[in-house]
């Protein structure tokens, strides 16, 4: 009989582990003025963000042993600013890839429904690359914007192989081939036609759609993300970077087992 594999439950708040890593890019990238008022524990401001996150409730509804609502809007305002989030989801790309874990070889791009579409870009195993939230506008013209953004660089071997890129047939155009050769990707890309059924009521050559699809109902379990309630689009694309950082670390924490 097998072990039974142990998980690493839902993330409310930053672990110890987790704020090992973290905290030096706090600390970079907002470093704690020599003079004024002692700054808040960072880490109780993160601890008050996920909990907005998961919940999706109104900030100054946050419980107030999280600390004070306004104190952490304010930071997380200014860290979406400065960049902090993306950089906190891009240290925990690089150790995971340190350790073999990103496979660059394959990547998904897809959508979210109509109204807070999110265009993400994912490696093989669904491990988030890449996001980009648009209007209410086709696929493929958020495509160019999502092989822009993604927050680290692949390794530069010399192999073609290492650029592949799969999309589904919502991309089979002019616009989406011209971004994919654009950007340097050999693309695979699903026709229009080619999912048809065979005589036995089996798709041809079925789409790998599952794999974009999954990550994005994995982002979608924040209901601050599910739902978007900011006004300003970066704060919500703020938050999405947020939740793909906690993504790549449970993908590091499950490398320890």
């Amino acid at each position: 009989m097998t072990e039974k594999r142990e998980t690493l439950p839902t993330l409310w708040e930053i672990s110890d582990d987790l704020w090992e890593q973290i905290h030096p890019v706090i600390l970079e990238m907002d470093p704690p003025k020599s003079t004024g008022r002692k700054r808040v524990d960072p880490r109780r401001i993160l601890d008050g963000i996920i909990f907005r996150m998961r919940t999706g409730c109104h900030w100054n509804r946050l419980p107030g042993e999280l600390g004070d609502d306004s104190t952490i809007h304010r930071t997380f305002q200014r860290w979406v600013r400065l960049g902090v989030l993306e950089r906190i989801w891009a240290v925990l790309i690089e150790e995971c890839a340190e350790l073999g874990a990103v496979e660059w070889q394959a990547a998904d791009c897809a959508m979210g429904k109509a109204g807070r579409k999110r265009s993400v870009l994912v490696d093989g195993s669904g491990g988030p690359l890449s996001v980009v939230a648009g209007a209410n506008v086709h696929d493929t013209k958020l495509l160019a914007a999502t092989l822009e953004s993604v927050v680290v660089e692949a390794p530069h071997g010399g192999d073609a192989e290492a650029k592949h890129l799969c999309l589904d047939k919502g991309y089979d155009n002019p616009t989406g081939r011209q971004a994919v050769a654009a950007h340097g990707y050999l693309g695979h890309i699903r026709r229009i036609s080619e999912e048809k059924l065979d005589a036995q009521g089996v798709k041809r050559y079925p789409a790998r759609r599952w794999v974009v699809e999954r990550t994005l109902a994995w982002l979608s379990k924040c209901r601050a993300i599910l739902v978007r309630y900011d006004k300003k689009a970066s704060n919500y694309l703020g938050l999405i970077q947020l939740a793909c950082a906690l993504l790549w670390y449970r993908r590091r924490w499950r490398l320890k087992f």
